[in-house]
């Protein structure tokens, strides 16, 4: 009797299952702040042997890319299918809102009877609407999806993380320390190699957790029901990767592992690499059409496979804002070739100082390098301003360390590159030539989203056209940056400003405009001018105006009118000091990070002014 109801249990099992994969499971295994750095992939010193084995049943994308080089604007690509710089996520650890009819790729998946769970990371930049998971959490799991439900499922590891590295393990088991890889812009030196060492035991470790959920899958029966995704959601965790544009940055692994049954999905034969460009925004229709859902018009991704899979994209596109405390904005454009990328603040160097970033040694000592004059030209480069323009072969330069924006032998291809980058931007309406307070305040009633194509409140055409003059100011330029401060719209204002901080102390003949700049109504345009003024010797000014905005209510803004007052460093000095006294207990991330705080603390640690823990009130 017992065997006979045993019996039946097990065809009841094997029929539930049979339902189920009318539609393939979709299993999505995903790793932190890792790039291609698999045997898979050509590496060396890679120890990957599940990965690798897991490769040899997919299909090997080459040209995967993320579309921002940290993890939260990233998600934000990924779970929406659209660019977060159209919905005013392109900030780390913003909360933007969606408008409604925008909703994240799991919304639709369950509405087509998919159970869906995550485990266990969400960090979507995005105020998450509700419904979108069957489970969230780090005990979700397909495994509790009901019978003759597909399911969709994500495990995301945490091994590989930029904090990982951190790790002091003094020997690694398949990673022999002297003989690590170090690119050339890092200085090659014992402790460099350390860090990288770490990095690969870490993708070992990484692996070996990969290898056990593919094993669960086979346990249970259903690999061959299940399409797995296998990917890195940006480069490495080290400096010059994480956060940047470079391919470094950006370059992910991506292996999709399409069982015999839906062979008809598959892009090429098992274990074969394939040089289809892949963006992040690809990502959620790809899903979608796999379980036979056409992806929603508004999404700007192309699935790549399944029923609705789209033909080969030309081009990836990939943005930079606020990485933490410290303001930037990039935008880069990349063919399967080069890569053009535009930088909107060249007069701040690459390698701001983000205090997250600096509690690894190798971003430590290569500053301390820099400072003492150790270093070569390629890796003093990331402690220097930026060029407006970069433009790289990727092909014969594979580091970008070789900026052909000069080149006239490159100029059809640079040209054809900033065209597209232009042409993008103004498809998705790219929020980020406001500065992050003033998007806030503009939006009202809207969701960023929604201000973005309001030409009224956001006049983009115009705007840009301001950002790229400023950017690129020259001598010649300052009357037309003169002109620009005396718009009517703030965010003209806010650029003619940055124009003058670009040209320094050659805008000294527009010292009064920037001086009535100072009582602007917006307190990102008071803090462009301060930092213009400061740049021209007129500290008073410019500290207390920064300091008053320090007080008021728009946190954004606020961070802005610090990041300026740390650049002045001595200057500053008593204003920092009266600042260190209440400091801002005042979090903008979405996990409570008090990024005004941190930079407060690094003005004052600079200054070796002493720091009370008491916050200010408010």
């Amino acid at each position: 009797m017992k065997f006979r109801l045993l019996f039946l249990f097990i065809c009841i099992i094997r029929l539930s299952i049979s339902i189920a994969a009318e539609r393939p499971n979709i299993l999505w295994i995903t790793s932190e702040d890792n790039g291609a750095d698999l045997g898979a992939y050509g590496s060396k010193y890679a120890h990957t042997p599940a990965l690798d084995a897991l490769a040899k049943q997919s299909s090997i994308y080459t040209q995967a890319f993320a579309t921002a080089g940290v993890c939260a604007p990233a998600r934000s690509t990924i779970i929406t299918g659209m660019y977060p710089p159209a919905l005013g996520s392109q900030h780390m650890r913003s909360r933007a809102t969606l408008p409604k009819g925008i909703k994240f790729y799991s919304h639709y998946l369950r509405a087509a009877g998919y159970y869906c769970t995550n485990n266990s990371k969400k960090d979507y930049n995005l105020v998450e609407p509700p419904g979108a998971w069957d489970e969230s959490g780090r005990k979700a799991h397909w495994e509790n999806a009901p019978d003759g439900k597909p399911f969709f499922a994500i495990f995301n590891h945490t091994i590989s993380h930029e904090s990982k590295i951190r790790l002091r393990e003094k020997s690694f088991p398949h990673h022999v320390i002297k003989d690590a890889p170090v690119p050339p812009y890092h200085p090659d030196i014992p402790e460099t190699k350390r860090d990288w060492a770490q990095y690969h035991a870490n993708i070992t470790k990484l692996d070996a957790i990969v290898g056990e959920n593919l094993k669960e899958l086979e346990r249970a029966g259903l690999a061959d029901d299940t399409i797995v995704f296998y990917y890195g959601d940006h480069g490495s965790g080290m400096p010059r990767h994480k956060r940047w544009l470079w391919d470094s940055g950006i370059h992910i692994p991506l292996l999709v592992r399409v069982p015999e049954k839906w062979k008809n999905f598959r892009e090429v034969t098992p274990g074969k690499m394939t040089d289809r460009l892949v963006s992040f925004v690809d990502l959620g229709p790809t899903a979608l059409s796999l379980a036979g859902i056409d992806p929603p018009k508004h999404m700007h991704g192309k699935a790549f496979l399944g029923k609705f899979s789209d033909g080969p994209r030309q081009y990836i596109h990939a943005f930079r804002g606020r990485m933490d405390e410290r303001y930037d904005m990039v935008r880069a454009v990349r063919d399967d070739r080069y890569k053009y990328i535009r930088n909107y603040n060249p007069h701040q160097i690459y390698g701001q100082f983000i205090a997250y970033m600096f509690q690894t040694d190798t971003t430590r000592i290569w500053k301390e390098m820099f400072d003492q004059g150790k270093l070569n030209e390629v890796q003093s480069a990331f402690w220097k301003t930026k060029p407006a323009i970069e433009f790289y072969d990727t092909k014969n330069d594979p580091h970008e360390v070789n900026n052909l924006a000069l080149s006239k032998g490159h100029a059809e291809h640079r040209d054809r590159l900033a065209g597209e980058l232009n042409r993008w931007q103004f498809e998705i309406g790219d929020l980020g030539f406001l500065p992050e307070g003033e998007m806030h305040e503009r939006c009202g009633d809207l969701t960023p989203y929604e201000l973005g194509r309001d030409k009224k409140k956001y006049p983009l055409a115009k705007i840009k056209a301001a950002a790229e003059k400023a950017t690129t100011a020259t001598s010649s330029s300052l009357d037309e940056l003169r002109s620009m401060m005396k718009d009517k719209d703030s965010a003209i204002r806010y650029w003619g400003a940055t124009g003058c901080i670009i040209l320094g102390k050659g805008a000294a003949p527009a010292k009064s405009d920037l001086v009535a700049l100072c009582k602007d109504s917006s307190a990102d345009v008071r803090s462009a001018a301060s930092q213009a003024l400061f740049m021209m010797g007129e500290v008073k000014i410019a500290e207390s105006t920064l300091e008053a905005i320090l007080s008021e209510k728009n946190p954004f803004s606020r961070l802005r009118a610090m990041n300026v007052l740390d650049y002045m460093d001595e200057s500053a000095r008593d204003a920092v000091a009266r600042i260190a006294e209440v400091g801002d207990p005042v979090s903008i991330g979405a996990y409570g990070e008090n990024y005004i705080g941190n930079v407060i603390r690094k003005a004052a640690a600079d200054l070796g002014i002493a720091q009370k823990k008491k916050g200010r009130k408010k």
